[in-house]
């Protein structure tokens, strides 16, 4: 009898009220960008905590196989779909979490709170106990993913530093990996350690505690931020109903759960199911974290998360106004089709999509003829200003979103976008844009290159600039800065637009899971191309904005600036948070951006090396001085390719060979343009003349 029929013949009698579906055979779960898919449609995590339990007569740390069993069926009426375990489940468990149709997120407990990096057999057993837990589980239809660390003591953490702990944390991926390649691996981190910054997983997992909304929402921009562009699974949040009340404790998890689903969040994790609670050898009396008692007796809480757990993802809006989605293209065929198709799916009730068709000479309009849901307007070539603001003017909804002919958006962008407007009353909002994977490795360099469209944000919720393939305004705001400047034919149009609503007052909000994927050029011809477009953008916004460029004529951001490669931090951040950095919540000061993180890459430093160096070489002496400029452009651009997110499949020394090389010429391409076209205009100016006495 195969597995999948043992499972279907032998479903536990409490089935027989309800319906859930069984997990029949390992249908795996995907990452792509920022939430979970299973097959096609995108997968919330909807989870509570199981346990830690005393050891029951099965010798298993969880309990009796009918209290199991209980459990289970009120877990599925609760509308979850996900455990969280401290321990490895042994099979009979497994397989009745699949016959309810529960996955689960499996922690492999190993000796975290002790000084293990200074015993080698130690850090040996861990290993070996990573890859025990996960060849345990491994294929089976319950198994989610695993957690292959959770909440290492901060006092262990500044004690051996962040790096040797980050090195080994990425260790035992690599051993969950090997075990099981298919898997979701991830480490549970904490607001003590945020400064870890375990970024190399394949979800970034947190367990927070704050019970004031305000709190608790700020919070989860930071993390949003942290997890860049990675799955944010909250895998931990809960309240005391003995100190707080079960009505409070109900109220605390709803303010959560709609926080948690509306900001983007790919998943929660209740703590947890039941107050029957069993850590470090003893019960826990004195704590009541459990949607049901220890006699499974339900609290209001379990009605509470009920609500969201069966309600559909992400929460529906108090609200829909209408949003006017307007596409700008030119000689767009390649990736035209698949931009319509998506804004097609889009799960927003109230919206229209408009083309404006710039003049193409290819297939770009007949593409978009297919697609009758679109509003079409063609007109000859004017650059990229002039078609938004056609666009603008042909809009009949309250707010205008942008995005470019080269981008697919996420089913649920309008809804992050339109929910991050509601929320905070902003004038504009943009979100996150990514490339999407791809098949060749010059493509696949290019995609992860300095110069693509990014976000700079000032705080974890305001923006200084937004990017203009996914950025959204109320167009009474456009309306009273006159639009777009048609000045800009292909880029610095989105720079411009940000900045001169900031000098209106205007504020400008970031929306992390409003997300669009985003085609970068795909040879690198076309990426110099696109560093040539920007220097002369950058030329045409100094001459509009000159105090926010610095000496060499280059953009001066006050915020950060995500995605960026170019830079070298040069001073690590600091913690200065509690007791030997020991405080609940760490707060990281680093210095901000200067010019001399990047100050090697530029032209003007890289012209002065030649010049050393052709000097030198001329009279015989100091030869070292010019060698070792480029010397140091050389390791700036070694250091940006090393933290380049390349696809796994492509990581390899030719690869980061072809991103060194592009981090150094991009810089280089951009400033020399910058200065052709700031001499052009500065040629056009008429002098000032002044009449004779």
């Amino acid at each position: 009898m195969s597995y999948e029929e043992d499972i279907l013949q032998n479903l536990p009698s409490s089935l027989l009220d309800f319906h859930p579906v069984p997990l029949v055979k390992r249908d795996v779960v995907k990452v792509q960008g920022k939430f979970f898919f299973l097959g096609e449609k995108k997968f919330f995590l909807k989870g509570v905590s199981y346990g830690p339990f005393s050891p029951a007569t099965h010798g298993a740390p969880f309990p009796e196989r009918q209290v199991v069993e209980k459990d289970f069926g009120l877990i599925a009426e609760l509308g979850a779909n996900c455990l969280r375990t401290y321990h490895i489940p042994p099979d009979w468990l497994l397989d009745l979490a699949a016959a309810y149709g529960l996955r689960m997120l499996i922690g492999i407990p190993w000796a975290q709170h002790v000084c293990f990096l200074d015993s080698p057999s130690l850090q040996q057993e861990i290993r070996q106990a990573i890859a025990h837990g996960v060849k345990a589980c491994r294929s089976h239809p319950a198994a989610f993913a695993y957690v292959v660390g959770n909440e290492i003591p901060p006092d262990i953490v500044r004690w051996y530093g962040p790096e040797r702990i980050r090195a080994f944390v990425k260790e035992l991926m690599a051993v969950a990996k090997e075990s099981d390649p298919e898997a979701l691996v991830s480490y549970a981190n904490y607001p003590c350690t945020e400064y870890l910054n375990i970024n190399f997983t394949d979800f970034v997992c947190f367990n927070v505690y704050l019970h004031r909304e305000k709190d608790f929402r700020r919070y989860l921009s930071r993390l949003h931020n942290l997890s860049d562009d990675k799955p944010l699974v909250l895998s931990e949040f809960g309240v005391d109903s003995i100190r707080e009340g079960t009505e409070a404790q109900a109220e605390i998890l709803s303010q959560k759960l709609s926080s948690s689903f509306e900001m983007g969040a790919a998943g929660t994790v209740v703590f947890s199911w039941t107050d029957e609670w069993f850590t470090g050898g003893f019960a826990v009396q004195d704590w009541a974290f459990g949607l049901v008692d220890q006699e499974r007796l339900k609290k209001p809480a379990f009605q509470m998360v009920q609500q969201y757990y069966k309600a559909v993802l992400p929460p529906m809006l108090p609200e829909y106004p209408k949003v006017s989605v307007v596409v700008c293209a030119y000689n767009a065929e390649r990736t035209m089709d698949s931009c319509l198709a998506s804004l097609k799916k889009l799960n927003y009730p109230n919206y229209e999509v408009i083309v404006v068709n710039d003049g193409s000479t290819d297939r770009t309009l007949e593409i978009t003829q297919r697609y009758d849901y679109a509003r079409l307007i063609s007109q000859e070539n004017k650059g990229l200003s002039a078609a938004r603001n056609v666009g603008i003017a042909a809009a009949t909804g309250e707010i205008v979103a942008f995005t470019d002919s080269d981008c697919v958006a996420d089913p649920d962008w309008l809804t992050y976008l339109v929910g991050k407007f509601l929320s905070s009353g902003v004038s504009a909002v943009g979100g996150p844009n990514l490339p999407p994977p791809e098949d060749s490795l010059v493509p696949a360099c290019v995609a992860v290159s300095p110069g693509a469209p990014v976000h700079v944000l000032l705080s974890d919720e305001v923006a200084e600039h937004i990017a203009g393939c996914n950025m959204a305004f109320r167009r009474e705001a456009l309306l009273e800065i006159d639009g777009f400047d048609p000045v800009f034919h292909a880029a610095g149009d989105d720079v411009d637009l940000c900045w001169r609503l900031q000098d209106k007052g205007y504020i400008i909000s970031f929306s992390p899971a409003a997300l669009v994927w985003h085609f970068r050029r795909n040879t690198v011809k076309d990426y110099l191309k696109q560093q040539r477009g920007y220097g002369k953008a950058e030329a045409l916004l100094y001459f509009k904005h000159p105090y926010r460029f610095n000496l060499l004529g280059q953009p001066c951001w006050s915020g950060r600036i995500y995605g960026d490669l170019s830079a070298v931090v040069l001073r690590q951040p600091m913690i200065y948070s509690g007791v030997f950095g020991q405080g609940l919540f760490q707060t990281l000061y680093q210095s901000p951006a200067s010019l001399l993180s990047y100050l090697p890459l530029t032209l003007e430093w890289n012209v002065a090396a030649a010049i050393l160096f052709v000097s030198a070489l001329l009279s015989g002496h100091y030869l070292w001085v010019g060698g070792a400029l480029f010397v140091t452009s050389f390791i700036w651009c070694v250091s940006g390719a090393r933290r380049a997110p390349i696809e796994p499949c492509f990581r390899g020394v030719k690869a980061r060979l072809l991103v060194a090389q592009l981090i150094y010429l991009g810089p280089l391409v951009r400033s020399i343009e910058r200065y052709r076209w700031r001499t052009r205009i500065l040629t056009k100016v008429v002098p000032i003349k002044f009449a004779d006495y």
